[in-house]
């Protein structure tokens, strides 16, 4: 399992992805706050974190990192609105993680074709681990 600083690592990228383009939307912090009593972060934690990011650590793990792309990707659909640059911005951050490009690729490419353009995670997870063996 991750430790507390990982966490608000991963979350403060979290809010950083999502204020790219603007502030947040009531549905984005909605969001974001759920993920953050997922991670058993507080709310005051999370809201110091919105106007005090913290710098990103490399998780370990490359199931957890395959879970935060995950989230990335229900963040930047969560309102059915993303642009090339959300796209771009969610690619590099996948490559950051040190995910296959290969498979971030399909991801994104997949994506359209789902309901809300929401990737089931198991999907997800078959898709990193053809790339993965």
């Amino acid at each position: 399992m991750i430790n507390r600083v990982e966490k608000l690592s991963l979350l403060s990228e979290m809010i950083s992805f999502a204020k790219s383009e603007s502030d947040l939307k009531p549905i984005e912090y909605n969001f974001l706050l759920a993920i953050a009593k997922q991670l058993e972060i507080s709310r005051e934690d999370f809201d110091y974190l919105i106007d005090h990011p913290i710098n990103y650590i490399h998780l370990e793990s490359h199931s957890e990192r395959i879970v935060q792309f995950h989230r990335l990707v229900l963040l930047m659909n969560i309102d059915d609105e993303h642009t090339p640059k959300e796209r771009i911005k969610l690619f590099n951050y996948g490559i950051r993680m040190g995910l296959s490009h290969e498979s971030i690729n399909k991801v994104l490419y997949l994506m359209e074709s789902f309901p809300n353009k929401i990737v089931p995670p198991d999907v997800l997870i078959d898709i990193f681990k053809v790339q993965y063996n």
